[in-house]
C-alpha cells in the first residue's frame, strides 16, 4: 500500500486519513498501478461497493493536481442523473481541498452553474449521455475550448450503458467529442457486473488506438445472506398443498403466511406482500419490482397495510416516471440512518447511488439477468454488513384445468437459475454483439448534420460510418438510408451537392427528446395543485382514478394539447400503466432452469414454501418427461414445445414455426409465453414436427425470410424514419438469433435419431 499511497496527491492522502481507512482496497491498489504506470485504457471490475469510483479518481485527481489542465481534464459519464448528483457531492468534498472544480451537467442543473463551466472550463465534468449529446449539438463551437486538454473519460456502470443503443450512443459521443477537440483521452470503465471482461475491454478501446488493461483484483471472500420464498396470491400455500412423504410444514418458519393470516396485514390480503410488510419492519430496505406498474401496486398495498394497522407510513417509492423531487426526497430520507424506511423501486435504484446503510433487499419475482440480481443485492452489504437479498416469488394458484405449461413456476426456476449460475460459475451476461444499429445510425447522422452544417455525402459517410458502433454497416446500407432521408425531407441537398437538415429533420432534432435514443412513450405530466408528481402514458378520462407516487388520485382535468393531468388524492386501489416493459433473458439462464427441474438437490437459500413448490414442479416435470423431450402432448391435438432458449433464439424459433413449417403438419392456434414455451394444435406426430424443423434448420435459413411479407418491425426509437428494408434487415440479422434456434433444432433431431 505504501508505494501507492505515497504516489497520491497530499489532499488525497489527507482524505484517506480523515476517513480513518486502515488500508487501501485491492481494486484501489490495482487501479492506481494501471493508471499511474501505463498509458492504456482501464477496465475496473469488482463487486458493488468495493470502492471503484475512488479507485479511478484518486490517481486521476492526483494528475490533475500535479499538472492542472487548461480545460476540463476529466469527463465522468453516468447513466443516471441521481448517480451524478450523488457522486458530485462525494467528489466535491474531496476536490475542494485541492481547488479542483467539479461540475455537473444534466436537465436539473441550473443555467448559472452551466454558464460558469462554459466561462471557466476546468476540473471534472459529470454528465449523462443525453446531456453530452445536447452539449455537442447546441454548443458545438464551444467543444474545442471546453475539452482541448481532456485527459480521461470515466464511464460509470458501463455494463448498463452497453445493453443497447444508449451505450453505443455514448461511444459515438466520446469519439465525436475527441475529434472536435482533437484529443484522445484515456477511457476508464467501471462496473460490478461484467460477464466477459475481454469483450468489454475491446468495446471500451474502440477508436482509441490503445489497449485496455483489466487489473486482476482478488477481493476478500464475501458471505451472502440469501433467501427465496414462494407465495400463491390467495388460497392455501404450497406447504399446505404438498403432502408428499417426507415433506412437513415447518411451523416455526419465518415464511409461514397464509391468505387468512399475514402477520399484521388484512385478512385475505396478498400473503407475499404481507411477508414483505412484516420483514421490513424496523429495518432499512429496498423492494425491487420488474416494472413501474408493479412498483406502484406494491407500494400502494404496503401503505394500506400500515393504515390498516394504524402505523405511520414507512414506505417510499422511486422509479423513472416520478418527478425528480419525489425521487430525490426518497433518496434523502433513505440516507437518514435514524429512520427505518423501505423504498419500493425499479432499476432506478439498482445502480450505485448512496442511500445509506441498507440492511436488506427484497426482489419480487426474478429479475431478467444475473447482472441485475448482483446489482440489486449489492445495494446492501455496505459499511461492513454482508449483502442480503430475499426473493419473494408470487403466482396465482393454477386453475384445476390448467394445462401443463401453466403449472410450472417459471419465475421460481428463473430465480434459482440466476443464483446458481453465479455461485457455481461466476457467470454474468456477456456484451451482446452483432447488432445492426440502424436507428442509432439515423440519430447520429442527424446529430452530425445538425452540429456540422452542410457537408458532402462522402464527408458525412466518413464522419458517421467511422464511428465504432457502425463497423458492421455497409456503405450500400448508408446510401440507402441517405436516399430515403432525402425523399422524406429529413435531409436536403443544396445546389452544390452538399447535405443539410431538411424541414422534417429539423422538427425532430429541435426538441429535447432528440438527445436520447431510448424509446419514450407519449407522456402526460401529472400535477396536484402546484406539485408535480410524475408522468403517465395513458391517462384515464376525467372522473376516473390513476395511480402514481404510491397513491391513488382522481383526475379532475385533462389538457391533451399541453399533455397535463390535474388530480386530487383519494383512497382506493387502481393499476398503474407506464408503457410496456421488455425483459431479455440469456439462453444460459433457460438451460440452467431446465437443470433445476432435473437435479434433485435442495438449495440452502430456498425456504419451505418455495421448496415445496419446487418439489411439486419437479414431480410434474418427471411425470410428463418435460426435460427429456422438447415436445409434450398436453391433451388431444394440443402440444407444448419447451425450447429452453433465450429471448432472441426463442423468437427466431417462434418465427420458424410460424413461417417455414409445411401446411400438411396442420400447426394452428399458436399461443406463446416467451421465452418459456410455445403451445399449439397440430395434426402431425412429434417426429414429423421435429423432422420438418430440422429440414428448415439444415438449409441455411435466411433470417429475412422469417418476417411476414408486409411486416416492418419497428422497435427502436428512430426505426419509423428508416427505409423499411433497413428496419427488416436490422430485426432479422441483428435481433433474431437464428443460429441459436437452428442449433437447438439440430440437437432435437439428433436426439430423435438415437
Amino acid at each position: 500500500m505504501s508505494d501507492v499511497f505515497e504516489q497520491y496527491a497530499p489532499f488525497v492522502r489527507d482524505f484517506i486519513y480523515e476517513h480513518e481507512w486502515e488500508s487501501l482496497r485491492a481494486i484501489q491498489l490495482a487501479a492506481a498501478d494501471a493508471i499511474f504506470n501505463t498509458t492504456s485504457n482501464v477496465l475496473l471490475t469488482s463487486s458493488t461497493a468495493s470502492g471503484k469510483t475512488e479507485a479511478a479518481f484518486f490517481p486521476i485527481l492526483t494528475e490533475l493536481w500535479e499538472n492542472p489542465p487548461t480545460s476540463v481534464g476529466a469527463l465522468y459519464i453516468s447513466p443516471l442523473k441521481a448517480l451524478i448528483n450523488d457522486q458530485f457531492y462525494r467528489l466535491e468534498d474531496l476536490c475542494a481541498q485541492a481547488d479542483i472544480p467539479v461540475w455537473h451537467w444534466h436537465g436539473d442543473v441550473s443555467a448559472s452553474h452551466k454558464a460558469k463551466l462554459l466561462n471557466h472550463p476546468s476540473g471534472v465534468l459529470q454528465i449523462t449521455p443525453e446531456s453530452l449529446e445536447a452539449l455537442l449539438l447546441r454548443r458545438h463551437a464551444a467543444i474545442p475550448a471546453l475539452f482541448y486538454d481532456l485527459r480521461y473519460v470515466v464511464i460509470d456502470e458501463i455494463h448498463s450503458l452497453l445493453r443497447g443503443d444508449r451505450g453505443m450512443q455514448t461511444l459515438c459521443l466520446i469519439e465525436r467529442l475527441s475529434r472536435l477537440a482533437d484529443v484522445n483521452p484515456r477511457r476508464i470503465g467501471l462496473s460490478a457486473t461484467i460477464g466477459d471482461p475481454q469483450s468489454m475491454a475491446a468495446v471500451l478501446a474502440a477508436g482509441t488506438g490503445r489497449t485496455t488493461v483489466i487489473p486482476r483484483v482478488v477481493g476478500p471472500r464475501q458471505t451472502w445472506h440469501l433467501s427465496m420464498e414462494h407465495f400463491y396470491t390467495s388460497g392455501p400455500q404450497a406447504t399446505e398443498l404438498h403432502k408428499e412423504a417426507g415433506q412437513h410444514q415447518d411451523s416455526s418458519s419465518q415464511a409461514e403466511l397464509s391468505s387468512e393470516k399475514t402477520n399484521g396485514a388484512p385478512a385475505l390480503a396478498d400473503p407475499g406482500l404481507g411477508y414483505i410488510y412484516e420483514h421490513t419492519r424496523g429495518k432499512k430496505c429496498l423492494v425491487f419490482s420488474n416494472s413501474r406498474e408493479e412498483c406502484e401496486a406494491v407500494t400502494s398495498t404496503l401503505r394500506s397495510y400500515c393504515e390498516y394497522n394504524h402505523e405511520p407510513d414507512r414506505f417510499l417509492i422511486h422509479h423513472g416516471n416520478l418527478s425528480s423531487s419525489f425521487r430525490e426526497s426518497a433518496e434523502n430520507r433513505m440516507r437518514d440512518d435514524e429512520e427505518a424506511l423501505t423504498t419500493c423501486t425499479t432499476a432506478t435504484l439498482e445502480l450505485g447511488i448512496d442511500i445509506g446503510r441498507l440492511e436488506r433487499a427484497f426482489q419480487i419475482d426474478a429479475p431478467f439477468t444475473v447482472s441485475s440480481f448482483l446489482q440489486r443485492m449489492g445495494r446492501t452489504g455496505r459499511r461492513g454488513l454482508p449483502p442480503e437479498m430475499w426473493f419473494v416469488m408470487r403466482e396465482d394458484q393454477p386453475e384445476p384445468r390448467s394445462l401443463l405449461p401453466e403449472t410450472i413456476p417459471w419465475k421460481l426456476l428463473q430465480g434459482i437459475a440466476l443464483v446458481q449460475l453465479y455461485t457455481e460459475e461466476h457467470w454474468v451476461e456477456p456484451v451482446r454483439e452483432g447488432r445492426l444499429p440502424y436507428s442509432l445510425l439515423y440519430h447520429q447522422t442527424m446529430a452530425v448534420l445538425a452540429s456540422s452544417g452542410d457537408v458532402s455525402p462522402a464527408q458525412l459517410a466518413r464522419l458517421v460510418l467511422t464511428l465504432s458502433p457502425f463497423k458492421n454497416v455497409s456503405t450500400d446500407d448508408y446510401k440507402l438510408l441517405l436516399r430515403h432521408l432525402l425523399q422524406t425531407e429529413h435531409i436536403q441537398q443544396t445546389e452544390e451537392g452538399t447535405l443539410l437538415l431538411g424541414l422534417a429533420g429539423e422538427r425532430i432534432v429541435n426538441t429535447f427528446r432528440f438527445y436520447g435514443v431510448f424509446v419514450e412513450n407519449e407522456e402526460y405530466t401529472v400535477r396536484s395543485e402546484s406539485q408535480e408528481l410524475g408522468t403517465v402514458v395513458q391517462p384515464p378520462p376525467v372522473g376516473e382514478k390513476l395511480a402514481i407516487a404510491g397513491q391513488v388520485w382522481l383526475v379532475e382535468e385533462l389538457n391533451h394539447k399541453r399533455r397535463l393531468v390535474y388530480v386530487t388524492m383519494v383512497k382506493g386501489k387502481v393499476p398503474a400503466y407506464f408503457g410496456n416493459v421488455a425483459g431479455d433473458i440469456n439462453t444460459r439462464i433457460l438451460e440452467r432452469m431446465k437443470q433445476v427441474l432435473v437435479e434433485q438437490i435442495e438449495y440452502a437459500y430456498v425456504r419451505p414454501q418455495a421448496q415445496a413448490r419446487l418439489v411439486q414442479a419437479r414431480n410434474v416435470a418427471r411425470m410428463a418427461r418435460l426435460t427429456d423431450k422438447p415436445l409434450i402432448n398436453v391433451g388431444g391435438d394440443t402440444w407444448a414445445l419447451f425450447p429452453w432458449l433465450g429471448s432472441y433464439a426463442f423468437l427466431a424459433l417462434e418465427r420458424i414455426i410460424k413461417r417455414k413449417l409445411p401446411a400438411h403438419l396442420g400447426v394452428k392456434g399458436i399461443d406463446v409465453c416467451r421465452p418459456y414455451y410455445i403451445q399449439f394444435r397440430m395434426d402431425a406426430t412429434p417426429e414429423a414436427f421435429i423432422a420438418a424443423l430440422a429440414e428448415v434448420a439444415s438449409t441455411n435459413c435466411n433470417p429475412e425470410e422469417l418476417l411476414f411479407d408486409s411486416e416492418v418491425p419497428v422497435f427502436d426509437k428512430y426505426d419509423e424514419y428508416l427505409p423499411s428494408e433497413l428496419v427488416r434487415k436490422g430485426f432479422a440479422h441483428g435481433v433474431l438469433d437464428v443460429s441459436g434456434a437452428c442449433a437447438r433444432i439440430m440437437q432435437w433431431a439428433q436426439s430423435q435419431l438415437r
